[in-house]
């Protein structure tokens, strides 16, 4: 008696809800943790991704995480960069479901389109495994930050992938995503220090969601100052017209009062002499 066997289909959503997507280990310090919403929340409050030719006029969709795992495949652990940006890719709605907790390669087509970590000692293999394992994948652009000299002496080192290589870039714009890394010095979340900053072609850095409200705050309180100085002048023009028109009338008027004082003296010469 022979059997059959039977092959079961592949069941790729099962295999997605069977990976491991996040674990209870924590990864980051606290510097790391404010560096990475640095680099992820000016992009949704500010930020507009550059059109492509032939792309319509609505604003080109984006994904920017932090500590969000990229899946290459099924078949191999996940990479777990600080921050990565991805182009023409829209965050999933339901971020509750397996399926859109992580980044999956073969969901989007591609891989981000830049990739940073943030060195905080000297294990993570930035500069080795990790310089590898993105190349592998296809990230265009991989930033290695290293605030504290763990490393190499060079706090920022921005890679571009040319023939499956990275190359070192003298400059840190990216152009195809229309944005470059600077350092800045200044204040976040209370604290004072030498942060890593999204930037426009020109170094001007992207404004988080607080900067670009103090400035419309500082731009409205200079609006209604500019306004408060436009009454203020009016109110005097209007106030030296309306001394002028009162002049103006009081001169009137006592021009006419000579003048009828004039005619009543002519007159009353002329009754004198007719009495004479």
């Amino acid at each position: 008696m022979s059997q059959t066997l039977t092959k079961n289909p592949f069941d790729l959503t099962e295999a997605v809800n069977n990976l491991v997507t996040e674990d209870d280990e924590p990864v980051d310090n606290l510097l790391s943790g404010k560096q990475q919403r640095l680099l992820t929340e000016p992009l949704y409050s500010f930020w507009t991704p550059p059109q492509e030719e032939g792309q319509s006029a609505q604003r080109r969709p984006f994904w920017a995480s932090a500590n969000v795992g990229i899946f290459p495949s099924l078949y191999q652990p996940p990479l777990v960069p600080d921050i990565f940006l991805s182009l023409d890719v829209a965050v999933p709605e339901d971020m509750g479901k397996k399926s859109n907790r992580s980044y999956f390669y073969w969901e989007y087509g591609k891989a981000p389109e830049v990739v940073i970590e943030i060195v905080s000692n000297r294990k993570g293999g930035e500069l080795s495994s990790k310089l590898r394992d993105y190349a592998r994948i296809g990230v265009t652009y991989y930033v290695v930050y290293d605030p504290l000299g763990e490393l190499s002496d060079e706090e920022l080192q921005v890679f571009v992938l040319r023939d499956g290589r990275y190359e070192l870039m003298r400059e840190h714009y990216l152009p195809l995503v229309g944005l470059g890394l600077t350092l800045w010095q200044g204040m976040y979340e209370g604290i004072t220090g030498r942060w890593l900053r999204w930037c426009d072609r020109d170094g001007n850095v992207i404004p988080t969601g607080e900067e670009r409200a103090a400035r419309e705050a500082e731009r409205a309180a200079r609006e209604a100052e500019r306004a408060a100085r436009e009454a203020e002048r009016a109110a005097r023009e209007a106030a030296a017209r309306q001394e002028a028109e009162a002049r103006l009338r009081a001169e009137i008027e006592a021009r006419q009062q000579a003048e009828a004082e004039v005619a009543r003296l002519r007159e009353e010469l002329a009754r004198l002499r007719s009495q004479t």
